[in-house]
C-alpha cells in the first residue's frame, strides 16, 4: 500500500471523530461553498414558506469536501430527523423498502455514494422520489402481483463522488438541483483549521496554521487529519504547535510544501528519469511504480493535475515543465 493510500485511509478512519467534533453546527460556522449556501438558503426557505418538504438533493465532488456536513447542517437548520445510509448497504429492494416505509412526514433520508446503488433498488427508487410511492412486487411466476404503498413525504439528500456513474433518470430525479462542490482556497482552509484548533483545544500560530493550509490539498477533511497529527507530534515532543514542528510532523508523514506525498513524487520522477517525460500510458506507468491503477487514476493523479505538474493526453501521460523546475530536472523543450 502507498504512502498516499495510508494516509487517505487513515484520514478516512479519521473521519468519525472529525464527524462528531469538528463538524459545523450552524450555516455560519459552515466556511466556503458560498454559491451552495446561499442557493440552498432559498430553497430552504421558499420548502418552509409552502409548508412542504424540501426537495430531493444532489451534492457531488471528491471526497473530503463536506457534502455529509451539509446534508447533517439541512436536517438541523429544518428541524428533520435524518436517516443515513449508503449505496453499497442497500443491497436488495427490501432493505430500500424497511428504509423508506419508516420514514416520519418530512423526515430527510441521506445516502451516501449514492453511484454504487444496484441498479434494481434504482428503479424502484423512481417512482418513490417523483411520485411518493413504492412498487413492491409480491410472490413470482404468473401470480406475482405488484402494491402500491403510499409513502410520507420526504427528502432525499444524496453524495456521490463519481457522478458519471449515475444514471441520467436517477440524476433527473433531483429536482432541488444538482451541486458540485468546489475545492477550498487556502485561505478558507486556514479558517476551517483555526476553528477546529479552538475546538480541540489546540494552541497554534498563525504561521503554523498557514502552513498546514497550503499543504491540505484544498480538502478540509485532509486538513483537520493534519492539524491532529502536527497537535500529537508537538505535544509528544514537548513543543508549542509552531511552524517548525508543523514541517517536522509533516516531513514524517511524506508531506512536502505543496502537499504531495511520495507516491505523487514517484510517479512524476519515473515519468522524467524513465521515460523522458511521457508520453506513457496508464498501465506503464502504474507498473513502473508499483501500483494499481485505479489507484494512480483515482487517487494519485488529480492533485498532480490541479497543481500543473501532469498533464493526461490521448498518447498518454506527461510531466509538465513546472514539474521538471519543482523536482529540480533540467527540461529540454520537445
Amino acid at each position: 500500500m502507498s504512502s498516499t493510500e495510508k494516509i487517505t485511509n487513515q484520514i478516512e478512519k479519521d473521519t468519525s471523530f472529525l464527524d462528531q467534533s469538528l463538524r459545523p453546527l450552524k450555516w455560519e460556522d459552515y466556511i466556503g461553498q458560498t454559491n451552495i449556501k446561499d442557493n440552498l438558503h432559498i430553497l430552504l426557505k421558499a420548502a418552509e414558506e409552502r409548508n412542504h418538504p424540501p426537495e430531493h438533493i444532489l451534492f457531488y465532488g471528491p471526497p473530503g469536501l463536506g457534502k455529509t456536513t451539509i446534508a447533517h447542517l439541512i436536517a438541523k437548520e429544518t428541524g428533520r430527523q435524518m436517516k443515513i445510509t449508503s449505496g453499497p448497504a442497500i443491497e436488495k429492494v427490501g432493505d430500500l423498502a424497511s428504509i423508506l416505509t419508516n420514514l416520519s412526514p418530512g423526515d430527510i433520508i441521506f445516502i451516501d455514494e449514492i453511484h454504487r446503488l444496484n441498479k434494481m433498488v434504482e428503479e424502484v427508487l423512481y417512482p418513490a422520489m417523483e411520485s411518493g410511492v413504492l412498487d413492491i412486487i409480491i410472490g413470482k411466476g404468473p401470480s406475482a402481483r405488484t402494491i402500491q404503498l403510499e409513502l410520507p413525504p420526504f427528502t432525499m439528500i444524496a453524495a456521490t463522488t463519481r457522478i458519471a456513474l449515475l444514471s441520467s433518470p436517477l440524476r433527473s430525479r433531483f429536482s432541488g438541483g444538482v451541486f458540485r462542490l468546489e475545492f477550498y482556497t487556502d485561505e478558507e482552509i486556514c479558517e476551517i483549521i483555526k476553528r477546529s484548533s479552538e475546538i480541540l483545544g489546540v494552541f497554534a500560530e498563525e504561521k503554523a496554521l498557514i502552513e498546514i493550509a497550503k499543504r491540505s490539498r484544498h480538502t478540509p477533511r485532509t486538513a483537520n487529519y493534519f492539524l491532529k497529527r502536527c497537535r500529537d507530534y508537538a505535544q509528544v515532543n514537548k513543543e508549542d504547535l509552531s511552524i517548525e514542528s508543523v514541517k517536522k510532523a509533516l516531513a514524517m508523514l511524506g508531506v512536502d510544501e505543496m502537499g504531495m506525498m511520495a507516491t505523487d513524487r514517484a510517479l512524476l520522477e519515473t515519468l522524467i528519469e524513465k521515460f523522458n517525460g511521457g508520453p506513457v500510458g496508464l498501465k506503464t506507468i502504474a507498473a513502473a511504480i508499483s501500483e494499481e491503477e485505479a489507484t494512480v487514476a483515482e487517487v494519485t493523479e488529480p492533485y498532480l493535475l490541479q497543481l500543473g505538474f501532469l498533464e493526461r493526453t490521448p498518447r498518454g501521460r506527461i510531466a509538465t515543465k513546472k514539474a521538471y523546475e519543482y523536482l529540480g530536472f533540467d527540461h529540454l523543450d520537445k
